[in-house]
């Protein structure tokens, strides 16, 4: 049987709950990512994409349901510890550095990641070595910037920075949550490219939020979409599918009709035509 990487079992998540404002981001979610698969969640604004990330993250507090890694259960683990498996990179580019430090300091804070040495011990000059290898693959000349406050760097440069930062010690899961969404469509590309090769290379079980419908085609083996908190379809073999973005777009009408119908049913009941 396939080594499951990430299981889910009801997981669910309020915000503002017991209040008028209550909304359920996340509905009584089961999954399953095998290892090394690569799935990708759509839907619309407030559907609970990015909620989904957090709770396996563990940036959600009070979600409920079961979480495991691997054979672990980390329901009752704190963001921290989580980190220690799990790979993270976000939609803004400033979240997943430190803009005060470094380059190199900030790629060798993601090598000691679970370590507890210190900063300055670990700072060598084989370890800068080994880091301007790593950097210099990036093709974007930051290998003679190591010494740069990467506060400095453009967008796309601290995105593929990021990215490589995630990675560095292999996670048992990375989460990417629109991490192109804020970047220009050159650098775009540039860090989706890198995030494949990457990916491809570590053999990582990754599960990416995105909005473009081209990237969930073009980088996922399946692809789960999500509205109201739920996961509504799921879509497995997606490149032996032949999946295109207009087959997605239809999945998207099908719900738009739903929400319309279940609208119309509830006028009909407060006018008691049924």
């Amino acid at each position: 049987m396939p080594e499951i990487a990430l299981r889910l079992q009801q997981v669910s998540h309020l915000f503002f709950p017991g209040t008028p404002n209550e909304v359920r981001a996340i509905d009584g979610v089961d999954l399953e990512l095998v290892h090394g698969s690569f799935t990708v969640v759509v839907g619309a604004n407030g559907s609970g994409k990015s909620s989904l990330l957090g709770a396996i993250a563990g940036s959600l507090s009070r979600t409920r349901g079961r979480i495991f890694l691997g054979e672990q259960e980390v329901t009752q683990w704190p963001e921290h510890r989580r980190a220690e498996l799990i790979g993270r990179v976000f939609q803004n580019p400033l979240m997943g550095t430190a803009a005060d430090l470094t380059v190199g300091e900030n790629l060798t804070l993601a090598a000691r990641r679970g370590s507890r040495r210190l900063l300055r011990r670990a700072l060598g000059a084989e370890r800068k070595r080994v880091i301007q290898e790593q950097v210099a693959k990036l093709g974007m000349g930051l290998e003679q910037r190591l010494d740069t406050p990467i506060g400095l760097l453009s967008g796309g440069q601290r995105q593929a920075l990021t990215v490589v930062m995630a990675t560095m010690v292999k996670p048992t899961l990375l989460l990417l949550d629109e991490h192109t969404a804020a970047l220009d469509p050159r650098s775009a590309e540039l860090v989706v490219k890198l995030t494949q090769e990457v990916i491809t290379a570590g053999g990582l079980t990754t599960l990416m939020v995105t909005h473009s419908l081209a990237q969930a085609v073009q980088l996922g083996d399946r692809i789960l979409v999500m509205h109201r908190g739920k996961l509504v379809y799921d879509i497995p073999d997606v490149r032996r599918q032949r999946l295109t973005e207009d087959n997605l777009l239809q999945f998207f009408d099908q719900l738009r009709w739903a929400d319309r119908l279940d609208e119309s049913a509830a006028t009909m009941l407060r006018h008691g035509y049924v």
